[in-house]
């Protein structure tokens, strides 16, 4: 029988010398690529198409980005698959900081529970956040039909007829549906689900008398609140909105604990070196310091917000948990 030949010591020291001079080489080059990144464009990826409210988050964002670091900012819309094409392209990507997503991270948390399989990338695990953004609060609206002037009134009206009354989404799996299985249960009412492809057909057909109510962004409904064309109940976030100011929030108008927005961020794929991340992270704080940043997220229904890498990471994780929830409890499947 034979034996593996034991190592020298002086084979093993030159192996721990390597080592050591590759780490060393490796921890020499970091700040090196915070000095020199970005040295190229960078592309941030909109997993929507253009004109939605994603993508003009995005290329705003990208403008003010361009300018703090010195390099082209181009948007490339990935539309597919309720975001998730776009969003799992990003997850695939060299994490260099080239490639980054501006997504909407209340939509991709619901996909990577709701679609697991199918999504392309989880959440918690495939991305490295860098900032959150903005952040676009539901309003509670009701068409003209309704006999209901406040949130008290919509509940009674709902309890006084189980599954009477039927809510539009823009499709099954949507934050506006998950919004809405969120009122049912604190609220203890039951409406009806009506799922369509898309917000606008939702707000159509509620405005046209189709359907009851919708739990729709304030970006796409503030125009026919303030044309009269819906009549706002609350607003889902613990302040009222400038936007819509007469509108009361859920707990004003007696739903507490019914805050819901829809977050809007920047994420890399895993694995971006903390130096080009500091970078990233430091440069969207001075964007998002701009009032002309925040006065655009504003018109577009938007409250501007930025976050840490670490607290990205920890408001991701409570949107996953938040959702996760919702779809165990109300037992909802993907289409």
């Amino acid at each position: 029988m034979t034996y593996p030949t034991p190592k020298s010591k002086s084979s093993i020291s030159r192996r721990s010398a390597m080592f050591a001079l590759t780490s060393l080489a490796t921890a020499a080059a970091l700040p090196a690529m915070a000095q020199t990144y970005p040295e190229r464009p960078i592309k941030l990826v909109v997993p929507y198409t253009a004109g939605g409210a994603t993508d003009v988050i995005g290329r705003v964002v990208g403008l003010q980005l361009a300018t703090a670091l010195g390099q082209p900012v181009v948007v490339d819309n990935r539309a597919g698959a309720a975001g998730n094409l776009g969003a799992a392209f990003v997850a695939r990507e060299k994490p260099d900081g080239y490639t980054l997503l501006l997504g909407a991270l209340t939509s991709h948390s619901i996909n990577s529970v709701l679609q697991p399989t199918t999504a392309g990338f989880e959440m918690e695990k495939s991305f490295t956040p860098i900032s959150v953004v903005g952040r676009v609060p539901l309003v509670v609206t009701v068409g003209p039909s309704v006999k209901a002037t406040n949130l008290k009134e919509l509940i009674a009206l709902a309890k006084s007829k189980p599954d009477g009354l039927n809510y539009g989404s823009s499709g099954n799996g949507s934050p506006q549906h998950l919004a809405a299985e969120l009122f049912k249960r604190q609220a203890n009412v039951k409406i009806t689900h009506v799922p369509y492809k898309g917000s606008s057909q939702a707000l159509n057909d509620l405005m046209g008398g189709q359907i009851d109510v919708v739990f729709d962004t304030l970006s796409a409904t503030q125009a026919f609140i303030k044309g009269g064309k819906l009549r706002a109940l609350a607003v889902t976030t613990p302040t009222r909105q400038a936007a819509i100011p007469d509108v009361p929030t859920a707990a004003e108008a007696g739903l507490t604990n019914f805050e819901i927005t829809s977050m809007f961020g920047v994420l890399g794929p895993a694995g971006l070196p903390e130096p080009v991340l500091a970078k990233l992270s430091a440069a969207l704080k001075d964007v998002m310091d701009k009032e002309e940043m925040k006065d655009s997220l504003l018109a577009q229904g938007a409250s501007p917000v930025y976050t840490t890498p670490a607290e990205t990471r920890q408001q991701i994780k409570a949107e996953v948990a938040r959702w996760s929830k919702v779809i165990n409890d109300a037992s909802i499947k993907a289409d």
